[in-house]
């Protein structure tokens, strides 16, 4: 069965269709093309100099939706690679040692630029190292991020970025490119980002209507393509999501939940949730929430390639403080207690039910003080929190009968809560 498709989607499908076909056709028009991760990436840079972004973990997670990641796994395993890495960087690693043919089936070209941004993930770093041996005649540039150890943004880290920027990066950019930076173009990408942003956030604050027109995690995955991958900054990273908003407001006035793979339903538990999903079972995963009613009203994960629910925005009039603003600010180089802040807010927000903790076997950036997060949410809030163990694209460690078992009780545990909540209404 097929999951019902609104115009953004299809829009959203066909930019990504053009992008893999313009990576296949760069070595016959010379386009360059920069690797780099989403946390913390530099699209905006990317953009002003022409260049094609290649972004290793979404070429990892789609070949988990298309049930490809295991072959490429035991590749990389079979290279010496333990099975405790990241499963993302054993997917990835093994598409490249089999011909980096993508998920579209179109052979991905080198890169004449890598890019790091670190922001909160060592494992990045690794990661790249192995790219480095991959492809050793590209160019590298490393943007080193400060981790927010005390819950805050220091301006000496964010010089410390901008010097990065000008001394390090951008000269990268322009030694590969051939031309000097065109400060009125980055100008550009940097209004155009911030016109996307303003769009997401009121996609995701639509999630307070009841019943929720969004689901903010399974459907949360597709409204943040675009401008977490490759195309923020774009005019049609623009176009996207006005067309999205306006489908999402449409939704709300007619009164309508999300779509499912099934279709629509009604409404019957409000959660948020922490941790990324399993792709190698996408939709079996969602199916085991939506049978029970349950919608996500709020998300961690959608926040991995930047946190904008403050006011943060891409701005124009110091493009480089900005960019080093929105390094700082993903989700992976934040605190616990701004995590744990965060998932309080979108169970306040948007009055939600229960949190859902899904541990990530091979992603320690996510995984690392969960159980402190379900201690704190559950003292803050006093509602029930469900624990669930999966792996990002490492079908070998996802267990259905495990998942659904947990998942069960955690919803007789909403429903006894229901039930106690309307006893006490009804006796006051």
């Amino acid at each position: 069965m097929s999951v019902q498709k609104e115009n953004s989607m299809v829009k959203q499908k066909q930019m990504l269709a053009d992008h893999f076909m313009a990576l296949s056709e760069a070595p016959m028009t010379g386009r360059k093309v920069c690797y780099t991760f989403v946390p913390g990436n530099l699209t905006e840079l990317i953009t002003a100099f022409d260049m094609l972004p290649v972004y290793p973990e979404i070429n990892s997670l789609q070949s988990g939706m298309r049930q490809r990641s295991r072959d490429f796994i035991r590749e990389a395993e079979d290279a010496g690679y333990s099975e405790d890495v990241c499963s993302y960087v054993k997917c990835d690693i093994g598409m490249m040692l089999q011909g980096n043919i993508g998920p579209t089936d179109q052979q991905l070209p080198p890169p004449d630029l890598l890019l790091l941004s670190y922001t909160g993930c060592f494992v990045f770093m690794k990661w790249f190292e192995n790219l480095r041996h991959l492809y050793p005649k590209a160019e590298i540039a490393m943007l080193h991020i400060p981790y927010q150890a005390d819950g805050k943004v220091e301006p000496s880290a964010i010089e410390y970025i901008k010097e990065q920027l000008r001394t390090e990066v951008i000269p990268k950019f322009e030694k590969v490119a051939g031309r000097k930076i065109d400060d009125a173009v980055l100008a550009q990408c940097m209004n155009r980002s911030a016109m996307a942003e303003d769009l997401l956030i009121n996609v995701f604050e639509s999630a307070r209507h009841r019943p929720s027109p969004i689901d903010a995690y399974f459907g949360g995955v597709y409204y943040i393509g675009p401008i977490f991958t490759s195309f923020r900054g774009s005019q049609a990273c623009v176009e996207y999501y006005e067309e999205l908003w306006k489908e999402v407001q449409e939704r709300v006035a007619l009164k309508l939940g999300p779509i499912t793979p099934d279709g629509t339903f009604t409404e019957k538990y409000r959660l948020v949730v922490e941790g990324p999903p399993n792709w190698t079972n996408f939709r079996d995963f969602w199916k085991l929430f939506y049978e029970h009613g349950a919608v996500f009203v709020g998300s961690t994960y959608t926040r991995v390639g930047g946190v904008y629910d403050y006011g943060f925005r891409h701005s124009a009039e110091d493009p480089l403080k900005s960019l080093a603003e929105y390094c700082m600010g993903c989700y992976t180089n934040r605190n616990l207690p701004q995590r744990i802040d965060l998932i309080e807010k979108f169970i306040k927000d948007c009055d939600a039910d229960g949190l859902v903790i899904n541990s990530i076997k091979s992603c320690n950036s996510f995984s690392a003080g969960q159980l402190a997060m379900m201690r704190d949410i559950e003292e803050r809030r006093g509602i029930p929190v469900g624990f669930i163990e999966t792996d990002l694209v490492d079908p070998r460690y996802y267990s259905y009968s495990n998942i659904k078992n947990r998942l069960d009780s955690f919803f007789q545990m909403l429903e006894q809560r229901k039930e106690l909540v309307g006893k006490a209404v009804l006796v006051s």
